[in-house]
């Protein structure tokens, strides 16, 4: 028997295989075309650029210097709240205070089943437990005046996606408050079927498009998207192969100051 790396979609898993089993699957990715970075559904910001060089978009140049990529493949939650908190408290004034990691905020957070949960090969993080980790970090961030609220949505009516599209334009105000985006990510990307978490960075209303700070960095780049996209996303059901995972829908996790 032998170990070989098999790709489906852009994600690589490694198996042991018997080796004529490897040759064919050797020989038949060799036939197929590669597929494209991004599906048709999501735009690098690269290719992008008139809203950020034309509106304000707060949320862009407040967030965007904190999103660092996860630093396990399980932890998109702790990143997206590591950089969420970072954002909302700006950089620290002295000289010899450090820009809070992903680490630092688990272990101030001292929470044992975020640690597990965002380690490599972890579940990842539910979306209610999304909602609750966030409270926590904003404590030890020292943001005592910040709350949480969240909407899930149920269903991709247009009363649904008024809603979502509202919640975008009350964040786009100003830098004062932040959203993360739980949502099935292969929705807009084009290619795994799973859950993720990531920053919303803009929102262009004439476009109708969301600009997701992704924290996804070992694959992608910040993307924008049309809102009904994300709706979509938010709404599709995480597949059984991702175990407790499995039924997970999205929604959004606002910070903003309490009252």
């Amino acid at each position: 028997m032998k170990s070989t790396v098999v790709y489906i979609g852009a994600r690589a898993l490694s198996l042991v295989l018997p080796l004529s089993l490897c040759a064919s699957l050797a020989a038949h990715a060799e036939d197929e075309a590669p597929l494209p970075k991004l599906g048709p559904n999501a735009t690098p910001v690269t290719e992008a650029t008139d809203y950020l060089r034309s509106a304000p978009a707060p949320d862009f140049w407040a967030f965007a210097p904190y999103v660092k990529p996860q630093f396990t493949t399980s932890a998109c939650g702790v990143a997206s709240v590591t950089a969420a908190v970072n954002g909302l408290a700006g950089l620290p004034a002295n000289a010899e205070d450090t820009v809070m990691t992903q680490p630092d905020l688990l272990e101030a957070v001292g929470d044992a089943h975020w640690s597990e949960i965002s380690a490599e090969g972890g579940d990842g993080v539910m979306f209610n437990d999304l909602v609750t980790y966030a409270a926590a970090a904003l404590s030890v961030a020292g943001l005592e005046d910040y709350g949480v609220t969240s909407f899930k949505p149920e269903d991709a009516t247009e009363a649904t996606l008024e809603t979502i599209r509202n919640w975008l334009s009350l964040n786009e105000e100003s830098s004062s408050d932040t959203l993360l985006v739980y949502f099935n990510q292969g929705v807009v990307t084009g290619d795994w079927d799973g859950p993720h978490v990531s920053l919303i960075g803009a929102y262009d209303a004439a476009k109708d498009e969301v600009l997701i700070l992704e924290v996804d960095q070992e694959w992608y780049i910040p993307y924008w998207t049309p809102t009904a996209v994300l709706l979509e996303a938010m709404l599709k059901p995480t597949s059984d192969e991702h175990g407790v995972l499995e039924g997970q829908t999205g929604g959004f996790v606002r910070l903003a100051p309490a009252g």
